[in-house]
């Protein structure tokens, strides 16, 4: 089977509502194209019909079609890795399955690519989320921009592009969790943005929340910078030298005014407020430790309870 030019790895979860649609456009843009290629949909663990829907796709398209089917749900960049791992075309892009990134923008990401940039970002055009979500997503960018120093229009836009070489650099990355854009943009040697048609979710139901994106910060804070851990030390110099001076003006007023009970309730809010930065650092340091945890496991990032994909017949 002659090797493929284009691999478009999608994530499934549970998206049985949508995966008619984005099969009927898809195919349809990819065949207009007229570039060998190759599907890869990595099933995570949905409990709908999806792994039904993407293996009646396999019969249909075998010669074109892959599915890499998760025994759990082990998340949306466990799943593109797993499907970087089957990728044999020289050009990657990444699809959501949801179509709010509509398929028909993929020849711009070619484009791009062939225009001598190994990673293509994009961001979205007229965004069709909730004030909620472009908000949240808005403050994410920016603190992650701040902190790692990593440059990302939208980070939140999964339809990106990635040269081979690059593909196989990010398949050599055994981290346990990353952000896989960040981790592509820390590589890359001629990365890109391009904006991208943006469009209402086609049917089902977002899977993202707030307790996902704060979940996504963190691993991108604590992932690819110890500037938190730099900030916090210095917040704790500050607050020493601060405590240092309070102390010296209490002890002169306790002097020279003699014994005072009045400001004992502002020694109390000092009290919070100095225990409550505490915590907070408690729990940042405890964030980096559990990423080592988890790294000195070595434990799988996922597993593949199976793969339909056409074999090649060996040759007489």
């Amino acid at each position: 089977m002659k090797p493929p030019v284009l691999s478009i790895v999608i994530p499934v979860y549970n998206e049985e509502e949508v995966i008619p649609a984005l099969i009927s456009r898809l195919y349809l843009v990819l065949d207009e194209m007229g570039e060998e290629y190759e599907v890869i949909f990595v099933n995570d663990g949905s409990v709908d019909r999806s792994a039904q829907l993407l293996a009646a796709q396999f019969e249909d398209r075998p010669d074109v079609t892959r599915v890499v089917l998760f025994n759990g749900n082990f998340g949306q960049h466990m799943a593109i890795l797993a499907g970087f791992a089957h990728v044999r075309g020289q050009i990657a892009i990444t699809l959501d399955a949801d179509l709010q990134n509509p398929p028909e923008e993929i020849p711009k990401l070619v484009a791009a690519i062939r225009a001598g940039h190994d990673y293509v970002g994009t961001y979205r055009r007229q965004r069709q989320d909730t004030w909620f979500r472009r908000m949240a997503s808005g403050f994410v960018n920016q603190l992650r921009e701040r902190t790692t120093n990593i440059r990302m229009r939208d980070q939140g836009c999964m339809l990106r592009a990635y040269d081979r070489a690059l593909v196989d650099t990010l398949n050599a990355c055994r981290e346990v969790n990353t952000f896989i854009p960040a981790l592509a943009y820390t590589f890359a040697a001629s990365p890109t943005e391009i904006e991208v048609r943006h469009d209402a979710r086609e049917a089902g139901r977002s899977k993202y929340s707030l307790y996902g994106l704060i979940r996504l910060n963190f691993d991108l804070v604590t992932g690819f910078s110890i500037v938190p851990l730099q900030w916090f030390s210095l917040i704790g110099t500050l607050l020493s030298l601060l405590s240092g001076a309070l102390f010296v003006v209490l002890l002169v007023r306790r002097f020279v005014l003699g014994a005072e009970v009045e400001g004992v309730f502002t020694l109390f809010a000092l009290q919070f407020f100095l225990t409550g930065i505490m915590l907070f650092g408690v729990g940042l340091m405890g964030e980096y430790v559990g990423r080592i945890q988890q790294e000195v496991r070595r434990r799988p990032r996922y597993r593949i309870s199976a793969v339909l994909e056409q074999i090649d017949s060996p040759t007489p």
